[in-house]
């Protein structure tokens, strides 16, 4: 089987609730193995999102994603950004720190705009890998990719920034895999 593009993302968004909340944040980047067996990084992008339901939102989300109407004024429309992600990331493989919370929102905002889900069967966890991982070692008791940056030495300078937690989730992603 051919080697799969592995598309690492991150959402920002507006609660916890992917049926009545929204994406505000998409940051993305490409990889793929090279010819050394090492992971390399493609391309990346981040959008910012406008919310169509600010009124769902929750304040304290809001705030931790930093969310303004001023910094969103140019954003994407969710069409816009969903439709730009789906295209994107046909035949990709998806990786993301807490993939189950990520694709609940994925999963809703291709749904509402009428796309297919270009990730459907295939998904990779941080978390899972780092349990396998650590599942032993009495010291890591807590799979947050901020404790998985303090166990790797990561800085995340900019933590709940879309593409800033998505690079760090792949240099945590590449230590796990022994890179």
């Amino acid at each position: 089987m051919k080697e799969k593009k592995l598309a690492f993302i991150d959402l920002e968004t507006t609660g916890f609730d992917p049926l009545t909340q929204e994406v505000i944040e998409i940051g993305c980047l490409f990889a793929k193995l090279n010819e050394n067996g090492i992971y390399e990084e493609l391309d990346s992008f981040e959008l910012k999102v406008k919310p169509e339901h600010i009124e769902t939102a929750d304040r304290e989300a809001l705030r931790i994603n930093r969310y303004s109407d001023e910094d969103w004024l140019f954003a994407h429309t969710q069409k816009e950004a969903f439709t730009m992600l789906a295209q994107k990331c046909e035949g990709c493989v998806l990786v993301a720190q807490n993939t189950p919370f990520d694709y609940g929102f994925l999963q809703a905002g291709f749904s509402r705009n009428g796309l297919k889900d270009p990730f459907f069967f295939a998904k990779l966890d941080t978390i899972s890998l780092a349990y396998l991982r650590f599942r032993k070692d009495p010291e890591m008791n807590n799979f947050s990719l901020k404790a998985l940056c303090e166990r790797y030495g990561i800085k995340n300078e900019k933590a709940h920034s879309a593409l800033a937690d998505i690079r760090v989730t792949f240099e945590v992603f590449k230590k796990l895999m022994g890179q």
